[in-house]
């Protein structure tokens, strides 16, 4: 991020032709960053990954459509599979039905939530819930993004988090995965058992 930042503004010192400025930003950043620091690169799509392990779920309050309130701090206790969602997005719709398949194959040993990013909330999950038969999957709207904000900084979508029974996360998966797979089922088991 500081990196990223003294990197903009040695561009824009470029543009306008301060010369001088542009070294010192340079040696304020190597100083900064180290001269071999190399960020790591981002998830590949749909791979399981640990590289946030140990990340807390952020204490937030979510409606469904009825109304009805969620609290991610009443969630402790409980190991918690949360999947960030939307309707306009292709590989979440796909994912969805397997999503409500790992509920039944991990019935009792993982609560899997179903965040929805949607602007428009319950306007557009509503009908998208009312066309499917999901036995396992609830109708949770976060429409101000305040879960993806918080543990989405690469902005992919779907992504797919695993909390253990603490509220820390143990995996995830980035864009669209078979959560019904034996390997998820799986892994998800190995994760809670470390």
């Amino acid at each position: 991020m500081i990196r990223s930042l003294l990197i903009l503004a040695a561009s824009a010192c470029v543009l306008v032709g301060c010369d001088s400025e542009l070294e010192d930003l340079s040696q304020r950043a190597e100083e900064a960053v180290g001269p071999s620091y190399t960020p790591p690169p981002p998830p590949l799509p749909g791979q399981i990954v640990r590289f946030k392990e140990g990340t807390e779920l952020p204490e937030l309050t979510f409606r469904d459509p009825s109304g009805a309130t969620l609290n991610t701090a009443d969630l402790k206790g409980t190991p918690v599979l949360l999947n960030l969602w939307a309707t306009w997005c292709a590989p979440c719709v796909i994912e969805m039905p397997t999503l409500d398949a790992l509920g039944t194959a991990l019935e009792g040993e993982v609560k899997i939530l179903t965040v929805s990013q949607d602007v428009r909330g319950a306007d557009v999950v509503a009908p998208f819930f009312a066309q499917r038969e999901f036995v396992n999957l609830e109708q949770w709207l976060d429409p101000d993004a305040q879960l993806n904000q918080a543990l989405n900084e690469e902005g992919l979508m779907p992504v797919t988090i695993l909390f253990d029974a603490d509220g820390k996360e143990v995996l995830r998966v980035a864009g669209g995965y078979e959560w019904d797979s034996e390997e998820a089922i799986a892994a998800i088991r190995e994760a809670l058992s470390d």
